[in-house]
């Protein structure tokens, strides 16, 4: 038995999810008027509705995946969990960030394609990044005297 009253060390339980509470107090001060001020209490009150909201969107579209005959939750299988909750006009933005994110994806792959499409070693690059570096050096140090 850990530290903690009735915790196992099995899988967390509720009350060990949670999300970061100095990231949902920065969130909620950039929603708000300069004026207001949130009490220590609401935002653990918003973080528990957080975490209750991703329990249900993720139970709902874990059913929706086990009706696919599926293993991994898709984000489709999210989008349709909203859907099917009743929160439509949610959809919209999560497919914006789903796009930005795939988007994100193929950014990043394009970078690891270039390396492996210059046909050079690591090695090979790093002494030729290494001699841009010594070629850089030796010019700021003309231009200083």
């Amino acid at each position: 038995m850990s530290d903690r009253e009735g915790h196992t060390g099995g899988p967390p339980g509720d009350d060990d999810l949670s999300l970061p509470k100095a990231t949902v107090a920065k969130m909620i001060a950039e929603l708000l008027p300069n004026d207001i001020a949130c009490a220590k209490e609401t935002r653990d009150l918003v973080i528990e509705c957080c975490v209750e909201f991703i329990h249900l969107i993720s139970s709902e579209a874990n059913e929706i995946c086990e009706k696919e005959s599926k293993k991994t939750i898709a984000p489709e299988h999210i989008i349709t969990a909203l859907k099917g909750l009743g929160f439509d006009s949610f959809t919209e933005e999560v497919q914006d960030v789903l796009k930005d994110h795939k988007q994100q994806q193929k950014e990043r792959e394009k970078k690891v394609s270039k390396f492996e499409q210059s046909g050079l070693t690591e090695e090979e690059l790093q002494r030729k990044q290494e001699e841009l570096f010594a070629a850089s050096r030796a010019k700021f140090q003309s231009a200083q005297q």
